[in-house]
């Protein structure tokens, strides 16, 4: 079967007014794009929403999923195990790209360019967004990687010192220092990996925080979004 033919479905909060930018939100493992629509809404109080732009949140397609014993799972790739220290699954990886890229096509079919695009996500789902915006997509308005973790041989540190496209969007990485799944210490591993590499990264760790979401820090996402796509 030929992954790249995945047509992914997705839960989309529409903007008030004229659309004039958009955000694609990647869910983590396990989790689905109607999901995290709504632990968003739960966290927050109402959706993340804006005037001008639409919020996307597309869903993994189930897969085998290695660490739960070959389980089926939403996941946005395979991985060997949930470690810094092991490779990555490429091949999945690099499918799943694919057909998110098709989403970001779809959006400029709709008339938005790729500088009022944002994308990012919690936990896998950041991670995801780091390797298609920092191979695929470099023209893109902004990056955010919420909870999420990079192996440390991953392509993405070599993709981002290779790159001919200047400046790169700029990473906002936010991370719990109470997170028992994916330590905060490795966050920081890739936060500082990726500023050695040449990148524009801002890191803000929320003390109490576990492997969640929490308010302050969906407002803080909100204001920077706005920061990087205001016209």
């Amino acid at each position: 079967m030929n992954m790249a033919a995945v047509k992914l479905q997705k839960s989309v909060v529409s903007q008030a007014g004229k659309h004039t930018a958009s955000v694609i939100f990647l869910h983590g493992s396990g989790d689905t794009g109607p999901g995290l629509r709504r632990w968003v809404y739960d966290v927050l109080g109402q959706n993340l929403a804006f005037e001008n732009i639409r919020v996307i949140y597309p869903t993994a397609p189930a897969r085998p999923y290695t660490p739960m014993r070959g389980a089926q799972s939403h996941v946005w790739f395979d991985r060997h195990k949930i470690s810094q220290d092991c490779p990555e699954h490429l091949e999945s990886i690099d499918s799943m790209c694919d057909n998110l890229s098709a989403i970001v096509q779809e959006e400029i079919r709709a008339g938005i360019p790729k500088h009022r695009m944002v994308i990012g996500g919690f936990s896998m789902g950041g991670a995801m967004a780091l390797h298609l915006v920092y191979r695929y997509h470099q023209d893109v308005a902004g990056i955010f990687a919420l909870s999420s973790f990079l192996n440390k041989d991953s392509v993405v540190y070599q993709a981002v010192e290779n790159a001919s496209q200047q400046p790169l969007p700029e990473l906002l990485q936010c991370h719990g220092k109470a997170d028992e799944l994916v330590f905060h210490s490795w966050a920081e591993e890739t936060y500082s990996l990726l500023k050695k590499a040449g990148l524009s990264t801002s890191f803000h760790s929320f003390p109490d925080l576990n492997h969640q979401l929490c308010r302050q820090e969906l407002e803080l996402l909100r204001s920077w979004i706005l920061k990087k796509v205001s016209l």
